[in-house]
């Protein structure tokens, strides 16, 4: 993959995490291990029957009987996968480690490290909130060289800068999603003589095509109770992604451009051709203004009736699809890659994961943050996992995940080619991410009358000085 600029992820130290609670929020969406609807899949594997090398364990000497606490917001019944996946390592070195969820993870967090008590070792929701402890409290520990070797081994460059900090390297990545999808009925397409596009123009083609049949093409949904308008957010990201490139994508993020700057307008603009066009949308729900007050769960479902034919969303979104529905390339759902819109981007993907960071270097801790970076460790949470749980490692065998959605989501992060982006709305303060945002672009869709310019200047007010 091609990586984002040096100067990104020193900025990025001084930008403040964005909202705690839809970054927890999107964490769980990131990885929703072992739950979610659609198709049955095979029953996970017992973390106990893994085998893995226990050599690179043995470096850290004897460590038999010792403890590591693992704290992270992905709480139960999702944690079951992570705690299988501890079981080989403990079996290599006889230490123990101890899973800790909790839905207010980033609040105690901080507190744990206030008080002198921070965990061992903490999954990071996203790059922003480690910038921001390791700029602010000094806890966090540099990752120890295994596993910076492991990292530059096993993933892409951009993902080892999003675990940067000034230019230090913290915490490798653990599981990802990405959010460049559009789904849609393989079914449907087959009866219809549809073929799934591969580019935005062929897309808007196919989306006339079906406007002139009477049916709106796109269904949409933005509600998400007191984190409304993220969905919109992420359509906005895709755009300026695809259309605009990494480069002006990284100076939006980091503030080098304004937030109304005419590049991000034309985005938006683009992102209404299709959101705010009435021949296009809301497909089975209602008019342009039902995507304001549609959950976001919900808005991909007039799909399977057929008076929806595609629908932006997220990989984790699978999770959404009535029980018995069949998620595949040849079954009642499945997604394309949200295709490209210059060809001097290329193949392109906004996403998210976690990263594993470290409060203290004692062996058995450099020991188990080793491991949680190895390529066993991937395919031991492949195995251990349901459908709804990727990780960007390169050396994950798509083979070993449960659903023809998270294979593709695999193969998508070990594309030399692909372009990938963390998510802005993350990266960028919470003033504007996680709070002026999602109203401004909510008031876009629900107010007919609220022009693109407007709503970027009114989040581009809210950017702090």
């Amino acid at each position: 993959m091609r990586s984002p600029r040096t100067r990104q992820r020193r900025r990025l130290s001084v930008l403040v995490a964005s909202g705690a609670g839809v970054a927890l929020m999107l964490g769980a969406c990131a990885d929703t291990s072992g739950s979610g609807g659609g198709s049955a899949a095979e029953e996970p594997a017992s973390g106990a029957e893994q085998k893995i090398d226990c050599a690179p364990y043995k470096e850290f000497g004897d460590i038999k009987g010792k403890t590591v606490n693992v704290y992270t917001s992905i709480v139960a019944p999702e944690d079951k996968p992570h705690i299988e996946a501890f079981k080989p390592w403990e079996k290599c070195t006889g230490a123990t480690a101890k899973y800790e969820g909790s839905k207010e993870f980033e609040a105690q967090l901080g507190v744990r490290i206030n008080s002198g008590s921070p965990p061992d070792l903490a999954y990071m929701p996203q790059p922003g909130l480690l910038a921001r402890l390791a700029k602010d409290t000094g806890a966090v520990v540099p990752a120890p060289e295994p596993v910076v070797k492991n990292v530059e081994a096993n993933w892409s460059e951009d993902w080892k800068e999003y675990g940067t900090v000034d230019d230090t390297f913290y915490a490798a990545p653990l599981g990802a999603n990405l959010k460049s999808f559009v789904w849609y009925s393989p079914t449907d397409f087959k009866d219809k003589g549809y073929e799934v596009p591969k580019t935005f123009d062929e897309m808007m083609a196919l989306s006339d095509k079906i406007a002139k049949t009477g049916d709106k093409p796109w269904c949409a949904g933005i509600g998400s109770g007191d984190a409304t308008g993220w969905p919109a957010t992420d359509w906005l990201e895709d755009v300026v992604l695809h259309e605009k490139g990494p480069e002006v994508y990284d100076q939006w993020i980091n503030h080098e451009i304004p937030f109304n700057d005419p590049q991000i307008v034309e985005s938006l603009a683009k992102v209404g051709s299709v959101l705010k066009n009435d021949k296009y949308v809301n497909g089975g729900l209602g008019e342009v203004q039902s995507i304001a007050t549609t959950e976001f769960t919900d808005a991909g479902l007039p799909i399977l009736d057929g008076t929806c034919t595609l629908h932006r969303q997220a990989s984790f979104y699978q999770a959404n699809w009535p029980e018995g529905t069949k998620v595949a390339e040849d079954g009642d759902v499945f997604a394309f890659p949200f295709p490209p819109m210059n060809p001097d981007v290329g193949d392109a993907a906004v996403g998210a994961g976690e990263f594993v960071a470290a409060f203290s270097d004692r062996p058995e801790v450099a020991s188990l943050q080793t491991y949680l970076s190895s390529a066993d460790w991937a395919n031991v949470k492949g195995k251990v996992s349901g459908p709804g749980w990727v990780s960007s490692n390169l050396k994950l065998d798509p083979a070993n995940l449960k659903s023809p959605v998270d294979q593709l989501v695999a193969k998508q992060f070990q594309n030399p080619d692909l372009t990938f982006r963390f998510d802005a709305s993350d990266l960028m303060p919470a003033e504007v991410g996680s709070a002026a945002e999602w109203k401004a672009l909510t008031d876009w869709i629900a107010k007919p009358s609220t022009t693109d310019q407007e709503t970027a200047d009114q989040i581009e007010a809210a950017w702090p000085q």
